[in-house]
C-alpha cells in the first residue's frame, strides 16, 4: 500500500536484523507511554513486534524524510 507521503513495508519482508533495528530505533526515538507500569526494552520490542504481526502497527517508508518508521494504523487513515 502506498500514499503520496509513505509506502508500507511488510515486516515479513525484512531480515530479522533489519526488523530488529527498525523496532529498536522506533522505541529509542519515539518512546512509548505504557501508563503506570514501566517495561524493559526487551518487553517493549516484543510489544511492537506483536502490534506489527496483528496489523495494529505498520512499518512505513516516509518519502519526505527518506526514513523508515513504525506507525499505528490510526495514523495511516
Amino acid at each position: 500500500m502506498t500514499s503520496d507521503a509513505y509506502t508500507l513495508i511488510p515486516h515479513e519482508q525484512l531480515s530479522s536484523d533489519a526488523l530488529e533495528g527498525v523496532i529498536e530505533e522506533y522505541i529509542n526515538r519515539e518512546g512509548t507511554d505504557y501508563g503506570e507500569i514501566e517495561y524493559d526494552f526487551a518487553t517493549k520490542k516484543q510489544q511492537v513486534l506483536n502490534q506489527l504481526q496483528k496489523k495494529i502497527a505498520f512499518i512505513v517508508f516516509d518519502h519526505d524524510s527518506q526514513s523508515v518508521s513504525v506507525m499505528h494504523k490510526d495514523e495511516l487513515a
